[in-house]
């Protein structure tokens, strides 16, 4: 069968949804995901055909409405989710538009998308085929569709619908012991790296004599959004006794070496170093934490923004992590957070638990002939 997956506009997007797709390809089946011009390369290097729909990036979408005006950013919670959802709706719109166009030539049997492609649920109910949501991240994005709801009214009023329509099939990858509460029906589905690698050197999957620290912005990290950041904190965590990692895509790595010549950079897969650390810190990031997880290895979490800190809460509140907000994050408290959780072996015994509870769900691979089932009938 034709499986057309529809991705986001970030590296992670992309990570989370990539080890359902092959699982799907390994199986035999046709796997397309339509993403935007600049993640392409990243589709693709992680062995999947890329098709670009939409031609902005990122920040296009966050910062810019349908009608090319600036949109102000909320600061309120409810506003804040409603806000996200209108941003990924004006990307899905665009993608909705160029996907028409694709699938009068090559017309999917199943459209799978992740967490908030909201062009997955419009173009399945354009075409009559089965929808399945796969999410992307341990995040409870719910408050979201009240805002995508708006800015995809056109859409909805030509497909001659109110609401964007149910999924099929939720997926979720979320250990449900860290599970939003009154979350809705899913089945869980083992989460699985998923992210780009790199030729390895053996320090970055070997553990060494000190301990190790992680320190990391995400895949999207950039020199003018993190570097100042980094060195801040790279700076704050100088002081311990432990060797210190910073994953970060290879033009900001460049700078970190130049100003900061005792930390090892670059881009390194956080599937393998991250076995090696002792403590992993980031900006609560769905995929970072998503691999600290699955390593089992205790996190240190400040926030970017405000709609990434409830599942840092939910680590921190299961004993797996302690999640700092962004104005407490001083020099004194990261430090004596780190120490605290390198040093305290009740963190890693909590993570060690989290990922024991992910490595017991089922594959991506076990989905497969699932979502054969849901075109056959």
């Amino acid at each position: 069968m034709k499986v057309l997956f529809i991705g986001g506009v970030a590296p992670a997007h992309i990570f989370g949804i990539v080890p359902l797709a092959h699982a799907l390809r390994s199986a035999g089946h046709q796997v397309f995901i339509a993403t935007t011009e600049k993640m392409a390369p990243v589709i693709t290097g992680c062995g999947i055909a890329a098709l670009p729909v939409a031609e902005h990036d990122i920040w296009y979408y966050i910062s810019t409405g349908r009608d090319g005006r600036p949109v102000p950013v909320p600061e309120d919670p409810r506003g804040l989710l409603a806000f996200v959802g209108g941003w990924f709706a004006h990307l899905a719109a665009e993608s909705y538009a160029s996907l028409v166009d694709v699938t009068r030539d090559w017309r999917p049997d199943l459209v799978v998308g992740g967490t908030m492609g909201y062009a997955a649920p419009l173009l399945a109910a354009r075409l009559g085929v089965p929808h399945v949501m796969q999410a992307w991240d341990p995040g409870d994005w719910r408050g979201t569709d009240e805002g995508a709801h708006r800015v995809l009214d056109p859409e909805l009023r030509e497909l001659g619908i109110r609401h964007l329509p149910e999924a099929e099939l939720r997926i979720e990858i979320c250990p449900p012991s860290i599970a939003p509460p009154d979350a809705p029906p899913a089945e869980l589905m083992r989460w699985t790296p998923g992210n780009l690698q790199c030729a390895l050197e053996p320090w970055m999957y070997t553990r060494p004599e000190r301990p190790r620290i992680c320190l990391t912005a995400g895949s999207r990290a950039s020199t003018e959004r993190s570097f100042a950041g980094l060195r801040e904190l790279a700076e704050q965590l100088a002081p311990l006794d432990a060797e210190l990692v910073v994953p970060a895509p290879e033009a900001l790595a460049a700078e970190l070496r130049a100003a900061l010549p005792q930390v090892r950079t670059g881009w390194i897969p956080l599937d393998v170093v991250a076995p090696t650390c002792d403590l992993v810190m980031h900006h609560a990031g769905g995929a970072t934490a998503m691999n600290a997880l699955h390593a089992g290895v205790p996190q240190l979490i400040v926030p970017e923004s405000p709609a990434f800190a409830p599942p840092a809460r939910r680590i921190a509140g299961f004993g797996a992590a302690i999640a700092l907000d962004p104005e407490d994050a001083t020099g004194d408290a990261v430090r004596q957070a780190a120490k605290e959780l390198l040093t305290d072996p009740r963190y890693r015994e909590r993570s060690g638990l989290l990922a024991r509870e992910i490595a017991r769900l089922p594959p991506p691979a076990a989905f497969v002939g699932r979502l054969e089932r849901l075109v056959t009938g």
